[in-house]
């Protein structure tokens, strides 16, 4: 069964990151990745598991709550899920920029890495 992913940009005082979020039930399950989606088809990205998100999100632009900067809309798609761990995350995104099959592995508490399984360099 296929759910809904969103990349949005975060734009924060601090700076720009990249927010990952992969529907799962009634919530976002939210990574915080480094770098911009382009960058994931060819390098390993740090991410950070970061609080869940509501399912608002897969179509929200605008202010983020609490003057936490802004959020834009970057690639959305749809996702299927080939192996679900606890330490382990892979699947196959649809989306506009990231298509293909990639992973989510855990390096230690909420400290993750994403990877894409194809070289599209």
């Amino acid at each position: 069964m296929a759910c809904r992913f969103v990349i949005q940009e975060h734009t924060t005082p601090e700076g720009v990151h990249w927010d990952f979020m992969l529907e799962q039930g009634d919530v976002l399950t939210t990574f915080r990745l480094e770098k911009e989606p382009m960058e994931c088809l060819a390098d390993e990205v740090r991410a950070v598991k970061i609080f869940d998100h509501p399912l608002r999100f897969l179509t929200y632009e605008g202010p983020v709550q609490k003057g936490t900067g802004k959020v834009k809309i970057v690639d959305s798609g749809e996702y299927r899920f080939h192996d679900r761990k606890d330490d382990l995350l892979a699947f196959e995104l649809n989306g506009k920029i990231l298509k293909g099959d990639f992973t989510l592995v855990r390096l230690r508490d909420d400290e993750w890495e994403f990877k894409c399984q194809e070289d599209h360099r």
